[in-house]
C-alpha cells in the first residue's frame, strides 16, 4: 500500500472472547492512533448494542444483524478517512468476512486468552454461571465462536502487557501505511 494511505480510513476490528481485552485494547489504541494525526472512532460492542442495536437477541440471526450495523457505520466513517476501531466479540467467521468484503481497508485483529484466564479476570462471574448452564447462548461456552484462521494481527492478552498489544497493531497499520509510526529513540 502507498503512502496515500495515511490518508484514508481503516477500520481496526477487535474480535475475540468476552474478556479478552477487545475494549482494553481499543481505549489504549485510539489515543496512540490520535496523537499520530489519525481521526478515531471507536466502536464498542457493548455500546453499540444499547445504542444501535437495542432489542436484539443472541440468537445467531440477531448477533449477525448486530455485526452487519456495525459494519454499516464503519464503513460510513472508513470511507470518509476515519480509522476506526471495533471492538466487538463478533463471534461468527461468515459474517466478518462479509463486513471485511464491504469495508475493505479492514484490519482483523484476534484478541486472544485462553478460557481459564477469561474465567479468571471475569468479575461477574458471567463465564462460571455459564459453565453451569445457567446461562445459554454464552459466546465460547454455550456458544461458538469462531476465530479467525489469518487475522492481519494476533493478540495474546494473557502472555503480552497492553502496551504490547498496541504497539503490534500500530506495526501492522504502519507497514500498511496507515500511519507512520516513529522510530523508537
Amino acid at each position: 500500500m502507498s503512502i496515500a494511505n495515511a490518508e484514508r480510513g481503516v477500520t481496526i476490528w477487535l474480535t475475540g472472547l468476552s474478556g479478552a481485552g477487545k475494549t482494553t485494547v481499543a481505549d489504549r489504541l485510539a489515543p496512540a492512533l490520535r496523537e499520530l494525526g489519525r481521526k478515531v472512532e471507536v466502536l464498542d460492542g457493548d455500546v453499540v448494542r444499547t445504542n444501535l442495536s437495542k432489542g436484539l437477541g443472541f440468537s445467531k440471526e440477531d448477533r449477525d444483524t448486530n455485526i452487519r450495523r456495525i459494519g454499516f457505520v464503519s464503513n460510513l466513517l472508513t470511507r470518509n478517512g476515519v480509522a476506526v476501531i471495533v471492538a466487538a466479540i463478533s463471534p461468527y467467521r461468515e459474517i466478518r468476512d462479509e463486513v471485511r468484503e464491504t469495508i475493505g481497508d479492514f484490519i482483523e485483529v484476534h484478541v486472544h486468552a485462553s478460557l481459564d484466564e477469561l474465567v479468571r479476570r471475569d468479575v461477574k462471574g458471567l463465564y462460571e454461571k455459564a459453565i453451569r448452564g445457567e446461562i445459554a447462548n454464552f459466546t465460547g461456552v454455550s456458544d461458538p465462536y469462531e476465530a479467525p484462521h489469518e487475522p492481519d494481527v494476533l493478540l495474546d492478552t494473557e502472555q503480552e502487557a497492553v502496551e504490547e498489544s498496541v504497539a503490534k497493531v500500530l506495526a501492522k497499520l504502519d507497514e500498511l501505511g496507515y500511519v507512520r509510526v516513529p522510530a523508537a529513540a
